[in-house]
């Protein structure tokens, strides 16, 4: 089911279609309430009644929306309309790793740069006891201005957060 331009998912309106999946579709759209724009992914709705779908979409949006770091796509919100559950993110333009190494080959000092930010990503992740379990080039963004935003935490798992205060004790 795709959303027309215009369509009302709570406060935000659709723009456009940014592109679609397995999952769903993402849009651009309009949050009137901050004035910016926002991207939203739509659960497809054959798959609300797919409880294990439905898990996943409810996960990602979980795991993502505990992080707050520069490497790891920001949630701003979630709900449901008209029958259409949805998750709001920041609108990120750039391009998937996999779509830029499609092109060509990165230069040694990009592959050190955008490793070192993956790790980075990830480390947060992990401190918050979440294990993304998908990590592939398809789910890793390379923005415009060269920052690495890690995507889709939809198989995540929740683990126990780590205690930085804690040691191995012999």
């Amino acid at each position: 089911m795709r959303l027309a331009v215009g369509t009302k998912l709570g406060p935000y309106e659709v723009i456009a279609l940014l592109g679609a999946g397995g999952m769903g579709e993402v849009y651009r759209a309009w949050d009137p309430r901050l004035a910016r724009h926002v991207a939203i992914k739509a659960l497809a709705a054959s798959l609300l009644s797919n409880p294990e779908r439905l898990h996943r979409f409810e996960n990602e949006a979980r795991a993502t929306g505990m992080l707050n770091h520069a490497n790891i796509l920001a949630v701003y919100d979630v709900g449901t309309s008209d029958g259409t559950a949805y998750v709001v993110t920041e609108l990120l333009e750039g391009e998937t790793l996999r779509e830029l190494l499609a092109r060509s080959a990165l230069p040694a000092r990009k592959v050190i740069e955008c490793g070192a930010q993956i790790a980075q990503g990830l480390a947060a992740a992990h401190a918050k006891g979440i294990i993304h379990r998908d990590l592939k080039p398809e789910n890793l963004f390379i923005t415009k201005d060269g920052h690495v935003k890690i995507l889709d935490f939809g198989l995540a798992k929740l683990m126990e957060p780590l205690n930085p205060c804690s040691s191995i004790k012999h």
